[in-house]
């Protein structure tokens, strides 16, 4: 599933699974996201390692439990952003159903309608999984209202909630 996007002033752009060579630069966009948050939340939230995050992630795609599509700018190469997902089950999704844990665009590249063609192809990838519908959390901080208006600009819309977490030292 390798797609060709035209993108104006970016370029023609290259949405595709993430390729054997692309786990690297994958897991520094990780840390560059990562980093991202915590700068706008000014807590230490996340504790990044590239290689333990390079590793994961090579484990979770080849198992098939983890699906990531990269962006890439298709004269230069240069990958520009990801979008990852994973599934999920619940009762009161009516079954299987996409939860996207992470969509990044290098800051450099934002704005120039990548995150729409990764949304786009992710909308086509949730299709061909036959989920019934597709999650994501973002933070609710007035430094994330561009994310949120983002996805709601696409469809998404608010569920409820808060995300929690709760760190089981294993």
């Amino acid at each position: 599933m390798r797609r060709i996007l035209p993108m104006g002033n970016a370029g023609e752009m290259i949405v595709q699974p993430i390729q054997s060579d692309e786990y690297r630069v994958l897991s520094d966009m990780v840390g560059e996201l990562l980093n991202e948050i915590m700068d706008k939340i000014h807590v230490q939230a996340f504790h990044f390692n590239q290689a333990e995050t390079e590793a994961r992630a090579k484990d979770l795609v080849s198992r098939g439990k983890y699906w990531v599509f990269m962006a890439k700018e298709a004269v230069s190469g240069e990958l520009v952003g990801f979008v990852s997902l994973y599934e999920s089950y619940a009762l009161y999704a009516e079954g299987a159903y996409g939860t996207m844990p992470e969509l990044y665009v290098r800051p450099q590249w934002r704005s120039r309608n990548i995150g729409e063609a990764m949304l786009m192809e992710v909308k086509k990838f949730a299709a061909s999984k036959a989920w019934k519908r597709l999650e994501v959390t973002t933070p609710p901080l007035p430094e994330f209202d561009r994310t949120l208006k983002f996805y709601q600009f696409h469809g998404f819309e608010i569920a409820g909630g808060r995300k929690l977490k709760l760190d089981i030292g294993v």
